[in-house]
């Protein structure tokens, strides 16, 4: 018999997303020339780290924003708004509290004006495929996170989309809810129950993307790339602890830490360079949790990213960010998916309070330039003191307000912990007060 090609219903072709400042300048790309298909008969995830721009291009594809460059076709016609036969799920769950269970699902079918038999019909069908059966009349206060969940998936399946498009549908939701409504709407797909062709979902959990997906496109970040495309092709239903799981997972992680192009080993993993480097939001108590980690047992100094992360029962958008603010500053080597303490990461992991905070503020001088040009302004000035408006406004000439914010606020916590520098929150000003 021969292979029939599966009829592409989506065609993302050459996307770019820029958004307009409050100055109506436009800003960096969030995405950059994004091209992707989407058939019949698969499911697709998107995957990467908060920041992306995976939400971005989901709801471009749901005809909820407009490309700045590109251009997105549904079964051949352009996609310049909400598309009939395209629906979505949310990762919060987006019921009208007013509305019993019954009612919320038929808002999709009144909207498309069904005859109201049909509609009632169609709803308490896909309330009882969705498992909701003989909670018709309930409230979403009446429910729990897992079967508001489910109502939101009802919703969208009433309506008979081609195309399901879900935001991170399971992150709202506790470890073992979130799983059992993996493996229902697994079963439902798999069994061919479900009134939809295809599915394209976002997620950042790396084995939610190789338990559920056909394909994973990683999208890498600062701006939004399609930096690897991953066929997986494991039969349902999937054994997280079968070796070619687990080493498809481990191939992801490799991927997703791999540096692109020409960038640094240790920078590339920031937006900017210099005091321009955006800087994530990483407390100084996880950062020494996870050195502590890895310099004992069972790593003894050097695992599998994979392995810490579920040690630690840490997702990708937790675990990254920390290890790799942990390269930055030369106390752990990141690579092929590993990841390894230095000399100075393993004294820092055995040493006292105080031998720590030293080592720390001594890496901030070294390696973080925005910690360098505080301390240096505030050595140089007679007061030993400067508002902190300064060195905000000279970073929002790189980055965006809220950018800029965080990464004040992080090398603010940074600084104290390594003592190299005071901050008072009233006056909101950097002085040398505590340090001398």
């Amino acid at each position: 018999m021969l292979n029939v090609p599966s009829k592409t219903l989506l065609d993302v072709h050459q996307v770019s997303q820029r958004y307009q400042k409050g100055s109506g300048e436009y800003g960096p790309p969030i995405l950059d020339n994004v091209s992707m298909k989407l058939s019949e008969g698969e499911i697709v995830g998107l995957l990467g780290r908060s920041g992306c721009g995976k939400s971005t291009l989901l709801r471009i594809v749901a005809g909820l924003a407009i490309p700045s460059e590109g251009r997105v076709a549904y079964q051949g016609a352009p996609v310049s708004g909400p598309a009939e036969g395209i629906a979505m799920v949310f990762q919060s769950f987006a019921l009208f509290p007013w509305l019993s269970v019954l009612d919320n699902v038929e808002l999709g079918l009144k909207a498309l004006n069904v005859p109201k038999d049909e509609a009632r019909r169609r709803s308490l069908s896909a309330i009882d495929l969705i498992g909701l059966d003989g909670f018709e009349s309930a409230y979403p206060k009446e429910l729990s996170g897992g079967m508001r969940q489910r109502v939101g998936f009802a919703r969208a399946l009433v309506v008979h989309p081609n195309i399901l498009l879900m935001d991170e549908p399971f992150s709202a939701l506790d470890v073992l809810t979130a799983e059992t409504l993996r493996t229902d709407l697994l079963d439902l797909w798999n069994e061919g129950r479900m009134p939809i062709k295809s599915i394209l979902m976002v997620t950042h959990n790396i084995e939610e993307a190789v338990l559920m997906c056909d394909r994973i496109l990683v999208l890498s970040s600062n701006p939004g790339r399609i930096a690897a495309e991953i066929k997986v092709g494991l039969a349902h239903p999937r054994n997280r602890l079968d070796p070619e799981f687990r080493q498809l997972v481990d191939t992801i992680y490799a991927r997703m830490t791999q540096r692109e192009g020409s960038k640094p080993a240790r920078e590339g993993s920031f937006p900017g360079t210099g005091i321009g480097m955006a800087l994530p939001r990483v407390s100084t108590n996880t950062m020494a949790g996870l050195m502590e980690t890895l310099n004992g047992a069972p790593f003894n100094g050097h695992a599998d990213l994979p392995h810490v992360a579920d040690d630690l029962t840490m997702e990708v958008d937790e675990l990254f960010p920390v290890a790799e603010t942990l390269q930055l500053m030369r106390f752990v080597e990141i690579e092929e998916g590993d990841i390894k303490l230095t000399p100075a990461g393993k004294r820092f992991a055995e040493a006292e309070v105080d031998v720590r905070k030293k080592l720390f503020g001594d890496h901030l001088l070294a390696y973080v330039p925005l910690a360098q040009r505080i301390r240096r302004v505030l050595d140089e000035r007679p007061t030993h003191s400067a508002p902190a408006s300064r060195f905000r406004g000279e970073i929002e000439d790189y980055m965006s307000e809220d950018y800029a914010e965080t990464t004040l606020r992080t090398v603010t916590n940074w600084g104290r912990y390594g003592e190299i520098f005071a901050y008072d929150e009233t006056s909101q000003a950097f002085s040398l007060e505590n340090p001398q």
